[in-house]
């Protein structure tokens, strides 16, 4: 039931949203230049490698995240408009609207058996840990937001978590981790 519904909300929201997605890619290009996609293979379902699709906040070329984030960047992030072209990967099925956030492929390696658990579901566009405190959260509480969605995932919890992403969002809540420019890296936990 969950793949139809994610089809037509992502089919509704890029077709409501496609002035915005195409004034955004606008920005983008004036701000930044080209390319005005990010693409990066995250880890989806099962762990299995997809690339993800965001509107691009960095400069292109070497430095830290703080260094090549721009204030256009910024006001991307700090809106969640960098995140709109990721409805392609919903439509794609590479993507949940609902589920853990899809985090980098090199991060496999580094998650204890019960944090591998956060695969069994495709990765969403936003989720319980993004409603909760997104990146001013632990690694620690992240993972326990991820398995505590796996565990307990309902259509009524999906509904909750998307009012409660709208009102996260117009309150820019949780964009940076604390001392970072976007988050943290995720070095395995130590237990």
């Amino acid at each position: 039931m969950r793949r139809p519904l994610d089809l037509l909300a992502a089919a509704a929201a890029a077709l409501v949203l496609a002035p915005v997605i195409a004034a955004t890619a606008v920005f983008v290009r004036v701000s930044l230049g080209g390319p005005v996609l990010f693409r990066q293979e995250r880890a989806g379902r099962h762990g299995e490698p997809f690339t993800l699709v965001k509107f691009r906040s960095m400069r292109e070329g070497p430095g830290s995240d703080a260094e090549r984030l721009t204030a256009a960047g910024r006001f991307l992030r700090a809106s969640s408009l960098d995140e709109l072209p990721a409805l392609w990967n919903v439509l794609r099925g590479e993507m949940s609207l609902i589920g853990p956030r899809p985090l980098p492929l090199s991060y496999l390696g580094r998650y204890t058996p019960e944090q591998r658990h956060r695969h069994d579901v495709r990765p969403g566009i936003t989720g319980l840990a993004q409603v909760r405190g997104r990146n001013t959260l632990s690694w620690e509480e992240k993972f326990a937001y991820d398995l505590e969605y796996v565990r307990e995932q309902s259509l009524g919890l999906d509904l909750r978590i998307l009012a409660d992403t709208v009102r996260t969002v117009l309150r820019r809540d949780g964009i940076n981790a604390p001392g970072a420019a976007t988050a943290h890296e995720f070095e395995g936990l130590k237990r």
